[in-house]
């Protein structure tokens, strides 16, 4: 009897055919193995449309070599491809629509500001979503400077922290704006401070042509000035359910306005960082407990809104109160928090959980044709 087939679907890092995340990929092929599942990678520079086949990257986990065949396409794509401004990523805009038929595991979610609207439909999430509006001019983020001291100038497409800009008003001088933050390339730029007349003229040599959206500053700084929050991974396991894999703590690099590891930040422990910054033991519990509720129902919500989705990543922050704030929702989650912190049990699970959740989809699929 034929082995279910899942295909993962990633982007070369460049032209040479270089893959990220290439030992993860080793891990799933091998835990695919183990479980009945046939697992291979591949782009969509591989694929030939004259053939109907692509010319997949295979593991062999007994010899540990990487090498390629032509294969039939999978019953299941596996979809890890992250936005990147390049040629490679035009090809996936165009495998995507020309194969949407494909049953895929994971599908792209919208931008952020759409995800905030949809999200703020819903009485259940306001509480836990930082005041957010479209910036269509200057006008919008004096309003909200009106209302918090500081606020974060994003752009709705944007991953990694890059591009991100904080405008904070100086206490004690009436006028002046500080502003913080990464530029298009990561940077972490030098500080800045200017009249508050002269931002509409700072913004518009600033990023990309993308559009920005402004939203609520939290306090999130620990007493060394280095600001953190809390990356979750929620994702579908062997029966279809939403479940926490796990969550770590992260803390930025010095000077940076986002936690980000890819731009200079470590992980850490949840509880251990969540101790130094709320005392009281009970208090942690709850918020542990309030965040895995939010998780899982934040992705059952934006499931049942898209549809085809199979994990994600949540950025959450605490403020000193305790309130439990959803920053971000990535449909394109690394593992490698949980590596780093040692929690490999949660990193063997978060490689595992998405190869159980396709052999459950695959059994459903193939109860209803029986049928």
């Amino acid at each position: 009897m034929s082995k279910p087939v899942l295909g993962i679907m990633t982007l070369y890092l460049d032209d040479r055919k270089k893959l990220e995340e290439r030992h993860i990929y080793e891990h799933m092929i091998k835990e695919g193995k183990s479980i009945g599942l046939d697992v291979f990678v591949f782009t969509p520079a591989d694929v030939s449309e004259a053939k109907g086949l692509i010319n997949a990257m295979e593991y062999d986990d007994s010899e540990r070599k990487w090498s390629r065949r032509w294969r039939s396409f999978p019953n299941m794509i596996f979809d890890r491809c992250r936005i990147q401004k390049s040629a490679r990523f035009q090809q996936l805009l165009r495998f995507r629509s020309r194969y949407r038929h494909m049953l895929f595991l994971n599908r792209p979610l919208r931008n952020k500001w759409t995800i905030h609207q949809v999200l703020s439909t819903k009485k259940r999430f306001r509480s836990h979503l930082p005041d957010t509006r479209i910036v269509n001019s200057t006008k919008d983020i004096n309003q909200m400077l009106q209302t918090h001291s500081t606020v974060y100038f994003k752009p709705i497409n944007g991953t990694g922290g890059r591009g991100i800009l904080r405008i904070s008003k100086v206490q004690g001088v009436a006028g002046t704006l500080e502003l913080r933050g990464r530029n298009a390339n990561r940077s972490i730029i030098k500080p800045k401070r200017i009249p508050s007349g002269y931002l509409g003229q700072y913004l518009s040599g600033w990023g990309s042509k993308d559009r920005y959206l402004v939203q609520e500053g939290i306090e999130l700084e620990l007493p060394d000035g280095r600001v953190h929050d809390y990356r979750m991974l929620v994702q579908k396991n062997g029966a279809g359910l939403w479940r926490v894999t796990g969550c770590v703590g992260r803390v930025g690099a010095q000077n940076s306005v986002t936690s980000n590891l890819h731009g200079g930040g470590r992980a850490t422990m949840m509880e251990e960082l969540l101790s130094k910054w709320i005392p009281d033991q009970a208090k942690r519990a709850q918020i542990r407990e309030e965040a895995d509720s939010l998780g899982v129902d934040v992705a059952q919500f934006l499931d049942g809104q898209y549809g085809g989705l199979c994990e994600l990543a949540l950025d959450i922050a605490v403020d000193k109160s305790g309130r439990v704030l959803l920053l971000e929702v990535n449909p394109k989650p690394s593992r490698e928090v949980f590596s780093q912190v040692g929690d490999m049990a949660a990193y063997r699970e978060s490689m595992v959980r998405p190869l159980e959740y396709a052999m459950w989809v695959y059994s459903q699929r193939k109860a209803v044709k029986n049928a």
